[in-house]
């Protein structure tokens, strides 16, 4: 969410000679990608059009099968003769001219309904983003040499009806950048669309938000990527396009300070929108990290000491390696240890001779002696 307290309207030139405005509660709504993206991407679907393959499709012909016997598949064959058509399969999806497998239809659920409140939710959490410059660099606009995030310009750019106007308001904003990268950005697109009347992409430009049209929309409307909307009507499909949020919006003064009676605050309900206020954050501080690691929880953390919990099972361990399992099974693997030890470093000094079978006899009948001692 935004972490200014206020916002600076702009002047032409990109100065901050104009009043200061409070920061709309809708700008530090929470922000969830996740409703923003399952939301847009049902919006999307209701601007489709359906269409289907004629049901008659494939089934223009009088074929009929050969039957068996004729050492030929039992497709359907066209009859007749004196063409190359006849004797040919018909009908089947595996055939040339046959019907489609599984053949789309016109009551396929083309249109999804999505509740009024979650669309609300995501066209809030779609303005909290374009308030936070990280998000809207994230998406790509080149927003690097502008004052402040959100951009504030007077009311007076409302009037405005000539597109040289318009591009003087946006290199005085150092916000011109962002339209030359659209401008760059046009490519004429691969595949069939460019035969479906939607030859060209290009990427997305600043949208400008005013309250009541003038002229304004006469003057942005020919600039390459620049979008226009109403304060009182905006989309969630201009807000976060393709549902990535971040959108750069430039707003006009007025339209700024619609936005406490349009979304409502977090004390007060919409003005506008009848029964929807606003959704607050969980935690207001969502670096978790940081919170865990501060000072003050550390300090609880480490006055009540380290939690010791016992395991609710035994580990397995294995008594050839581990020689406290084999010292706790067999009391006298310490001692027979020792003395292999001291036999070793004997034999090394040459004191001791080598064993003998009688000899290795009467140690293994002590080690048995010991081992069964009461």
């Amino acid at each position: 969410m935004a972490s200014r307290a206020t916002v600076t309207v702009r002047g032409a030139d990109g100065s901050a000679g104009g009043a200061s405005l409070p920061l709309p509660a809708v700008l530090t709504a929470p922000i969830r990608p996740d409703i923003v993206h399952l939301t847009v991407k049902n919006m999307a679907k209701n601007k489709r059009q359906p269409y289907a393959v004629a049901t008659n499709a494939g089934h223009q012909t009088s074929a009929e099968s050969w039957g068996t016997g004729r050492a030929v598949a039992r497709i359907p064959r066209v009859g007749g003769g004196g063409t190359h058509r006849s004797g040919q399969a018909a009908f089947g999806n595996m055939v040339r001219g046959g019907h489609m497998f599984a053949p789309t239809k016109l009551w396929r659920r083309w249109f999804v309904k999505t509740n009024r409140n979650q669309k609300r939710y995501a066209t809030a959490s779609a303005l909290a983003a374009t308030a936070v410059p990280s998000l809207v660099l994230a998406r790509g606009h080149r927003i690097e040499e502008i004052a402040e995030v959100p951009l504030v310009i007077p009311s007076e750019a409302e009037s405005f009806t000539k597109t040289k106007e318009a591009v003087t308001l946006l290199k005085g904003l150092n916000a011109y950048t962002d339209v030359i990268k659209v401008s760059n950005s046009r490519k004429i697109r691969a595949g069939v669309g460019k035969i479906r009347n939607r030859r060209h992409t290009q990427r997305r430009g600043p949208l400008v938000i005013y309250n009541e049209d003038k002229g304004i929309v006469k003057a942005f409307r020919n600039i390459p990527g620049v979008e226009l909307a109403s304060v009182h009507r905006l989309n969630l499909l201009q807000l976060a396009p393709g549902g990535h949020i971040g959108r750069f919006c430039i707003w006009t003064e007025d339209a700024f300070k619609q936005l406490d009676s349009i979304f409502g605050t977090h004390d007060k309900p919409s003005e506008g929108k009848k029964g929807f206020t606003l959704p607050t954050a969980k935690i207001s501080n969502v670096d978790v990290t940081r919170i865990i690691n501060s000072d003050e929880i550390q300090s609880v953390v480490r006055a009540a000491g380290p939690n010791k919990t016992k395991r609710p099972f035994t580990q397995k361990k294995n008594p050839l390696r581990n020689r406290a399992i084999m010292n706790r099974l067999n009391p006298y693997a310490q001692a027979h240890r020792r003395m292999e030890v001291r036999q070793q470093k004997q034999r090394a000094a040459g004191k001791l001779k080598k064993d003998t079978k009688s000899q290795r006899n009467v140690a293994s009948k002590q080690f048995l002696e010991l081992l069964h001692a009461p």
